[in-house]
């Protein structure tokens, strides 16, 4: 399968100054390398609201300033060790072949796994779909990924493929849908949800102007977030990882062999790529094993499925959502809960046994037990101070049924247990308030049900592929299995003035679901109950302020 666009256009002096500090020039995936630490991470972090490539954002932001700026010597200095890096490079004068005898012999011969872990890189994608971006995603540890954002970034504009024709930025699994005799409809339709996308933007801006204050560029974003759940999952982001040795053979592993060509490519491009920067570390992705291990995950579904259908058949497996709004059910708690709490903050205060612990945990009044969590919950001063390991002890399930589009913001909480269905048309979607307000219901309603036409064609045959049609605006039903650590943080953070107003609606509903069993507990967390028509934001003066007192500090 051949790169459908052509993401970069590189002058002669572009490929000079870039070269050094990337792996792949004309791909759409590279390593980065031989950057400073902070340089790297304020790029990669640059990936959920840059329009441009982070390559490009690499040049504009931090080399051209530089070499096209006033101060020459600073200039010449750069100019020259970008020319000793074409010329020489790290990895020619040090002793780089020590290091990857060691790798080779501890790690792919002796399988020492904790070693991969020492060392990493970042990669950046230039394109990728939805689909594969949350696959990806999935993989909770040693990865740590930034992407393209769709509330603050336009997706209505076309850009020229390789063969130059203008299109839209969505991936086509051209070898899935051939097969079907499927692909001319599927891009009749996918078109049609960006065509519907960006008529609708300009229609919403003005809109929005009629009902709120704020500037024309703040109006703009509250209208891309509002207009999202028209995008594809096959619309295509970009998306910036850092991540270990021993995560990215795990991804490699993982991808190998999938079903879905477009994860199956990347696996090869990726290990093609970090085999430039680390290829020590990724021998054993090419071995025997590995490959038997890249089969048994592809297959592992495929193998379960038929079984699972028939112990599932007639119990609601596709029951469908009425509900305008997202929907949060708490399925799982332990009624002891406070207690393992309480034996946790006691056990870490003396020499006794957990059961002891528990035992005398379980012995407290009411009153004992108030003030035990007082005092270990009640002095934090700001949301972001953690509280402790304690709240770990025990655990919350939650069902929860929302929009694509919320569900990719609360994906990014990795640490805890979620596993979601397949992204598909059977739980309906929701029309935003502003869409329906401005008069836009209809056209956006013939959209959606557009897709979900394709969709329900192309899931009898291949429900991995009909992903790809779906717009962010339909639901989607996962679960959620974390400790009252991760419940903190999650419904804390994910509560405040500047979160989306789907997500925030569910994490109240988790609160309140908590508060109802455990009052004892929510008393101390720092959730944001109020309702927004629009996100708050932090007013200019005190950011800068903020800005200000940071940067002297970093000068001293």
């Amino acid at each position: 399968m051949q790169e459908r666009f052509k993401p970069y256009e590189w002058s002669e002096e572009d490929r000079f100054y870039l070269e050094p500090f990337t792996s792949n020039l004309d791909g759409t995936i590279s390593v980065l390398r031989n950057l400073p630490p902070e340089l790297t991470g304020a790029l990669c972090s640059r990936a959920s609201r840059a329009s441009k490539s982070l390559l490009r954002v690499l040049l504009d932001e931090y080399i051209y300033p530089i070499v096209h700026g006033e101060d020459k010597v600073l200039a010449d200095e750069l100019t020259g060790v970008v020319r000793f890096f074409h010329d020489h490079g790290f990895k020619n004068i040090l002793n780089n072949q020590r290091a990857q005898q060691f790798y080779t012999k501890w790690l792919a011969q002796y399988g020492d796994d904790s070693i991969a872990q020492m060392t990493g890189t970042h990669l950046i994608f230039w394109g990728i779909s939805q689909v594969a971006m949350k696959f990806i995603e999935d993989q909770r540890i040693g990865l740590e990924p930034i992407e393209k954002s769709t509330r603050y970034v336009s997706f209505a504009k076309k850009i020229p493929d390789v063969e130059e024709n203008e299109r839209y930025l969505y991936h086509i699994p051209e070898e899935e849908l051939d097969e079907l005799g499927l692909r001319a409809e599927y891009e009749e339709v996918l078109n049609n949800l960006f065509d519907t996308y960006a008529r609708l933007l300009p229609k919403l801006i003005e809109y929005l102007k009629t009902q709120y204050t704020e500037s024309d560029s703040v109006l703009e974003k509250k209208a891309f977030d509002t207009l999202r759940g028209l995008l594809p999952m096959a619309t295509l982001g970009q998306v910036a990882l850092r991540g270990n040795a021993q995560a990215f053979e795990y991804l490699i592993n993982r991808t190998g062999k999938h079903e879905l060509s477009e994860l199956a490519r990347i696996s090869r491009i990726v290990k093609t790529e970090l085999d430039k920067e680390i290829p020590s570390l990724l021998l054993r992705s090419e071995s025997e094993p590995s490959q038997q291990y890249q089969e048994y995950l592809a297959l592992k579904r495929k193998r379960v499925k038929p079984f699972a259908e028939c112990v599932t058949e007639g119990k609601g497996m596709k029951a469908v959502s009425e509900s305008s709004k997202s929907e949060v059910r708490l399925i799982e708690f332990d009624p002891q809960a406070p207690e393992r709490i309480l034996a946790g903050i006691l056990f870490g205060q003396s020499h006794l046994s957990w059961d002891a612990c528990l035992t005398a945990a379980l012995a407290m009044s009411e009153q004992e037990k108030e003030e035990m969590f007082d005092r270990y919950l009640g002095h934090r001063k700001e949301r972001w101070h953690k509280v402790g390991r304690a709240l770990e002890n025990s655990y919350l399930r939650f069902e929860i049924t929302t929009d694509i589009g919320a569900y990719r913001d609360l994906h990014r909480h990795r640490m805890m247990t979620q596993e979601r269905q397949y992204f598909s048309c059977h739980h309906g979607y929701a029309i935003p308030s502003e869409v329906q307000n401005a008069g836009l219901e209809l056209d956006y309603r013939a959209a959606m049900d557009r897709a979900a036409e394709l969709f329900m064609k192309i899931e009898g045959e291949n429900p991995a592929v009909a992903q790809y049609v779906v717009p962010l605006g339909y639901k989607i039903r996962f679960y959620e299995w974390q400790n009252f650590r991760q419940f903190f943080w999650e419904v804390e953070l994910r509560s405040t003035s500047q979160g989306h107003p789907e997500y925030r609606h569910v994490e109240h509903a988790k609160y309140w679901l908590v508060k109802e069993q455990f009052p004892l507990l929510t008393k101390h967390m720092k959730v944001d109950l109020q309702e927004y028509g629009f996100a708050r934001r932090g007013t200019e003066q005190k950011i800068q302020e903020k800005e200000a007192w940071l940067l002297e500090k970093l000068k001293k």
